[in-house]
């Protein structure tokens, strides 16, 4: 007993500061938002988007007048784009906050913001202090799964934002999305949509929840939630980060900008 509490005094306070202190190490191989060079994409090459696995890749304009665009709705944040460009127009950054408040604000071009807003007055009145989220998988890989149960850890802590899951949607806010919405989920994600008290707010987690992902225009799969329940928040990635995941949700509510 006396060694178990002399190893928790040992290890002090164990959750991470933000947002008030910094940001948390990312990994080396962390890739964040792409940001596309303002030169014009090389006459001809589609270098680009022959290795994108997943089409998110969009070349526009003919000549010297050819520009790149990147949907970040079905982007891996593999690289493969990034390596593959002989002019080094497609550059993956750090930048974490990829979260955003509607689907066409996820298509990155040479004139995209560094962040977009992804504020709404309505959903930080209601939830600002308290949001209960039933979390569920419609198909996913537990990737992202695996990476939003994090945030319930010691070191993340989402709860000291009033942010939890819940096991049953009649306890819920909203949902938190994964997967590209199967055959055999559809139906339960509809219905677990419907059990969930109004008002309420679905977050979209990963590629797959956004546009299918992997699996896009798969017999199996319908290519994520749009079109079958309203989504007010997208966060990209393959998974995301928990640190992309917890900066929508606080800007989301309204309690970091």
């Amino acid at each position: 007993m006396f060694d178990i509490l002399r190893a928790r005094f040992q290890q002090k306070y164990q959750t991470l500061s933000y947002p008030d202190g910094p940001s948390p190490t990312l990994p080396d191989r962390f890739q964040g938002r792409p940001v596309i060079q303002p030169m014009a994409c090389v006459s001809s090459c589609s270098a680009c988007v022959e290795v994108c696995p997943t089409g998110a890749i969009d070349i526009s304009g003919q000549g010297d007048h050819r520009h790149v665009c990147v949907d970040l709705g079905r982007c891996l944040f593999c690289g493969a784009c990034e390596s593959a460009c002989p002019a080094g127009i497609i550059r993956f950054e750090r930048d974490h906050q990829l979260a955003v408040s509607d689907r066409q604000s996820l298509v990155v071009d040479r004139t995209s913001e560094a962040c977009a807003s992804v504020h709404d007055g309505l959903i930080q009145r209601v939830f600002g202090r308290s949001l209960k989220l039933r979390q569920v998988s419609a198909g996913g890989c537990n990737a992202c799964e695996a990476d939003a149960n994090v945030l319930g850890t010691l070191a993340w802590d989402m709860g000291r934002f009033g942010i939890e899951f819940v096991a049953s949607p009649r306890h819920a806010d909203g949902l938190l999305v994964t997967g590209p919405v199967t055959e055999n989920m559809r139906e339960a994600l509809i219905k677990t949509y419907e059990a969930v008290p109004s008002p309420k707010v679905v977050i979209a987690v990963g590629a797959c929840a956004i546009s299918g992902g992997l699996f896009v225009e798969h017999p199996e799969v319908y290519n994520g939630v749009e079109g079958w329940i309203p989504v007010d928040l997208y966060v990209p990635g393959c998974p995301p980060h928990p640190l992309t995941l917890l900066d929508g949700l606080l800007r989301l509510l309204g309690r970091i900008d």
